[in-house]
């Protein structure tokens, strides 16, 4: 029994990994870093103190101020419409299989590919380290608003002792941003403790913000403003529930942000209210260190999301009701003023800022190193990889901390609210979109344990982040995007080969299938045709050139390469072909070429090539051309160690192909064999094509020589072998023609001039027939120059050896389509004719870099199969490159 029948049912996971090495890993994993975080103290906390920070206590009267009370609850709704499709997406996803490191770089990497995962990884790494700055920032804010010198004064007063300025605040948030650096880099565990103990202070402080809004007595509140390099004093007022001045909020009244100087706006304010959405994404950051990420994070997640959306909504009316306009615009820590104990609401912010800021810390360094161990950017992030004893990526935290810094250096929260946005709405419309494909896609592994998800709430998803983000700002969406783009390309080019599975390969099998039902072969017209080609190789490493000249003749059509490998499966333990399979795709690879492989056991070549060109492609995507290499006694040559795509000094030729078979070995099949493959394929209703000395064409030479004079391409559409019978218009004739044309239409031949030989006898009115023939090159729009060649002496032979029955010459024998010829033209054409047919087209100069000659059908009497394989050796011998061609397919079309 084979091992994978052996094997226990594998575990479905989004990598895609072997069973061994996710059981290598999973034992590596839980050596290093034991996962101990259970759903609320590693989904439901940081996703909650993400949310309740800096728009929570600094920023929500900000929104309420400049938007008012209708316009914040629609902000809210569209907000929370986004990360609710989000959050579904993310659910889904994290149901579908184990979880690792990464949170959402994890999920979309697996779930699109390393290009789409390892571009959005970076998105979302800069999206986190934006989200820690902006915290740090907020925090200074909230420290600076306490405790900061008063703009004006040289001296502070009491408790205001800190002084302001620009390259003061960055010190200030060096030192706060440190302390966060301190805690990531104990670990996950006293991260998640220190988050529990703030979650207890900002729950408390919430509290008393609720009871402060019915406990406090109407008060005015002085608010110092900035103006120039002093200050002024305006006055708030906190009124209690005042059906007055909730009017007066009801509507939006956008004004100039005192901290930035720039006039406020829909979109503007939207950008900083989303901010207090981007945390949904906590817990999934968390991935890598929770007990059971796929219970938890689907639970934990929407918990979190359903009560920061009741508390926002609560907060606002609240807010509207009771504070006037002047106090919600310019007072961004009010709610200290008007709390009925200040220093907790002080201690509060100060903890949910600090805990969001190590939150998204704590996230950049988990999503830098999935990337690093992913190992899509090579050494670049080779140094993120080093964890601690304990495992934690503490090179990753260090190396996420230095970017924050830097991030730092923009001086102001609301700056960079804006661009925060932005990145984290491109990272959730991915994640939808990640969801969305494996949907669409149809996959029977797809099967999420959290139903409540449709394509329909996917695309809504990608639509509400696409159009949020052009009208926050276009600009910076438009740049986000192309950098994302930019990224895409060169992890597409870049990055090695991975075993998670790509999501488009089964969008595209999905959309194959799809259109192959459609492709009806009863819709055929002869106007649409295309050659599409099954080429049989015996071994590739004799077969190079002609696989590439192939490839050059399919037109967009179908390309296959049939192998037959004569063994007998039931005297095997296991097919020997799957083995191979994967030679064959890298040779497809190398070589460059637009085809498919087929491989087939049989008892015989023939046998073999039978079954290829009965089963071979699907649907209305079927080979109609058979091509053979030509059956001679010259020995093959190892074209593919001479192949531009191997020859380069780094590599080797690693495909496993047997070595090529010596001149004294006797071939796999015999003469009779190989004729009998012809007439199956002829009877098959097949165009055939044997190609001879083809691994003789040096195409990157002949295409590349001098302009004058240009390649050129000889083309004799006469059956040779039948000088009694000869005709330009028949369909095997134009088949030719059109085989011709298709490879001079080829991007690498377009320079290559086709030469068409029309052969004629005296007194037969030349100049009729060229003119006749020209007509018909018109009316199938080929460019061609015609040339004359007299052949009189040429026939001559063959009439003088060719003796009918009765003594006299044979009755003409008119070739019919559709029905083998008579066995007598074998038997009557002398050697000394094909030899001087030969000679005759050896002639014609200058050498041309590819000649096409009539493939006349074999003989019915299968006797006469080596003889007719000797007259076509005859007749090609030293002519160079030749394609002999026999067609039974009409492939020319006059009509529009």
């Amino acid at each position: 029994m084979a091992s994978s029948e052996r094997s226990a049912l594998l575990t479905y996971r989004l990598c895609g990994g072997s069973a061994e090495e996710e059981r290598g890993r999973e034992r590596g994993r839980a050596a290093a870093a034991p996962r101990k975080l259970p759903t609320f103290l590693g989904v439901v906390v940081p996703t909650l103190l993400s949310m309740f920070s800096v728009v929570l206590f600094l920023r929500l009267g900000f929104v309420v101020g400049h938007a008012g009370l209708y316009q914040a609850l629609a902000m809210f709704a569209v907000a929370y419409f986004i990360i609710g499709m989000t959050v579904l997406s993310v659910c889904a996803i994290a149901t579908n299989g184990a979880l690792d490191a990464g949170g959402a770089y994890y999920m979309i990497s697996r779930a699109l590919g390393p290009e789409f995962g390892g571009s959005i990884g970076i998105m979302f790494f800069l999206a986190n380290v934006c989200g820690s700055a902006l915290y740090v920032l907020g925090l200074v804010e909230a420290v600076v608003d306490s405790f900061g010198i008063p703009p004006g004064q040289e001296a502070g007063t009491g408790v205001h002792v800190l002084p302001q300025s620009y390259w003061y605040e960055l010190l200030y948030g060096t030192v706060l941003l440190a302390l966060c650096l301190l805690v990531c880099l104990v670990g996950a565990s006293i991260y998640a403790k220190a988050t529990f103990l703030i979650f207890l202070i900002v729950a408390a402080v919430l509290g008393t913000i609720l009871v402060s809004f019915f406990a406090t007595r109407p008060l005015k509140v002085p608010i110092r403003l900035p103006n120039g390099n002093g200050t002024e004093t305006d006055n708030g007022s906190f009124t209690g529930f005042s059906l007055s001045t909730l009017r007066d909020n009801l509507g939006g009244k956008y004004d100039v942000d005192y901290t930035t100087g720039q006039m406020m706006s829909f979109s503007s304010v939207f950008a900083v209210m989303f901010n207090g959405c981007t945390g949904i994404m906590a817990g999934s950051n968390m991935s890598g260190d929770l007990k059971r990420p796929s219970y938890s994070i689907p639970r934990g997640t929407i918990s979190a999301v359903l009560f920061t959306y009741l508390v926002y909504n609560l907060l606002a009316f609240l807010m509207c009701a009771t504070c006037n306009r002047t106090l919600l615009q310019k007072d961004y820590g009010f709610l200290r003023d008007i709390s009925i104990f200040p220093p907790l609401v002080t201690v509060g912010i100060y903890a949910a800022t600090l805990s969001a800021a190590m939150s998204n810390l704590i996230g950049a360094s988990r999503i830098l190193y999935a990337l690093a161990r992913d190992d899509l950017f090579g050494q670049a992030l080779a140094l993120a990889k080093k964890t601690s004893a304990s495992g934690n990526p503490v090179m990753a935290v260090i190396l996420s901390w230095l970017v924050v810094q830097v991030v730092l250096f923009s001086g102001k929260l609301n700056t960079i609210a804006s661009v925060v946005t932005i990145f984290f709405l491109l990272v959730y419309a991915t994640v939808n979109l990640a969801c969305l494909a494996l949907e669409w896609a149809s996959a029977p592994n797809f099967r999420p344990t959290f139903r409540y998800f449709t394509w329909h709430t996917c695309l809504l998803g990608i639509a509400g982040c696409c159009v949020m983000m052009f009208l926050i700002s276009p600009v910076s969406a438009s740049a986000s995007l192309g950098f994302l783009l930019l990224l895409l390309l060169a992890l597409h080019y870049l990055s090695p080969s991975s075993t998670w599975g790509y999501i488009s390969q089964a969008l595209i099998f999905h959309q194959v299938r799809k259109y192959l039902l459609m492709l009806d072969v009863r819709k055929d017209h002869v106007k649409f045709w295309r050659p599409q080609m099954l080429l049989m190789v015996q071994n590739p490493r004799g077969s190079a050139r002609l696989i590439d000249f192939v490839n050059d003749l399919k037109k967009s059509g179908l390309y296959v390469l049939g192998h037959v490998e004569l063994q007998d499966l039931d005297m095997l333990p296991s097919d020997p072909l799957q083995p191979q399979q994967d030679s064959w795709l890298s040779l497809v690879d190398k070589l460059n070429v637009k085809a498919f492989v087929s491989l087939t056991l049989a008892p015989s070549v023939r046998h073999g090539v039978r079954q290829l060109l009965f089963t071979s492609g699907l649907g209305g995507m079927r080979p109609n051309t058979l091509v053979l290499g030509f059956y001679d006694d010259e020995a093959p040559q190892d074209g593919l160690a001479r192949h531009p795509a191997f020859t380069s000094a780094r590599e080797e030729v690693p495909l496993g192909f047997p070595p090529l078979r010596a001149a004294a070995t006797p071939k796999l099949l015999s003469a009779r064999e190989y004729v009998g493959i012809v007439a199956d394929a002829l009877k098959m209703l097949r165009n055939v094509l044997l190609a001879r000395q083809l691994e003789s064409l040096d195409k990157a030479w002949e295409l590349r020589r001098a302009a004058s004079p240009p390649p050129t391409i000889h083309v004799w559409p006469v059956n040779l072998l039948r000088p009694d019978s000869a005709r330009y218009a028949d369909t095997c004739s134009l088949f030719l023609l059109q085989m011709a044309c298709v490879l001079n239409m080829a991007r690498a031949w377009r320079r290559a001039r086709l030469r068409l030989f029309l052969c004629v006898e005296a007194g037969a009115m030349p100049h009729a027939q060229e003119e006749k023939l020209r007509q018909l090159l018109k009316d199938l729009r080929i460019q061609a120059q015609i040339q004359l060649v007299p052949w009189d002496a040429i026939t001559r032979l063959h009439w003088q050896t060719c003796q009918g029955p009765s003594g006299g010459p044979a009755e003409e024998e008119e070739e019919e389509e559709g029905v083998v010829n008579f066995p007598t033209n074998t038997t009557q054409v002398s050697d000394e004719y094909v030899r001087a047919a030969n000679k005759l087209v050896l002639e014609q100069s200058p050498a041309p870099a590819v000649r096409f000659l009539y493939l006349p059908r074999p003989p019915a009497d299968t006797s006469l199969y080596p003889l007719y394989l000797h007259q076509l050796e005859l007749l090609t011998r030293g002519l160079g490159p030749t394609v002999l061609v026999h067609g039974v397919s009409a492939v020319t079309s006059t009509q529009l």
